[in-house]
């Protein structure tokens, strides 16, 4: 089994709809968990400034591009995925699916 991550970054369309796009990218992250490979989604929140959020997506699967394909064939299927005008698409969210190649723990 290949492991990897989806690493998605993202904005809200405006400042006055970021609760919006706040409340519907809860949702997007379940969506996202139910097509297999997915088993896992953790969302960041600039600190500093008025960057960008970014979600990550872990994924398990024998192909973990197959998982990647899975997500754009849900996103293309009438009523599968919610999608919502509250992300900002110009430009659009940027997409990197990466294969983990190395690992350390801390035994704290």
């Amino acid at each position: 089994m290949e492991q990897g991550i989806l690493y998605v970054t993202s904005r809200p369309s405006s400042r006055e709809r970021e609760a919006e796009y706040n409340e519907w990218y809860g949702l997007h992250l379940r969506e996202v968990c139910a097509i297999p490979g997915f088993t896992g989604a953790r969302r960041f929140a600039p600190v500093q400034d008025d960057g960008p959020y970014v979600a990550v997506y872990d994924i398990e699967a024998e192909d973990i591009t197959e998982a990647l394909a899975g997500l754009y064939a849900a996103t293309a299927k009438e009523g599968q995925m919610q999608l919502s005008d509250s992300m900002q698409m110009d430009p659009p969210p940027t997409i990197r699916l990466l294969r983990l190649c190395g690992t350390h723990a801390v035994n704290r």
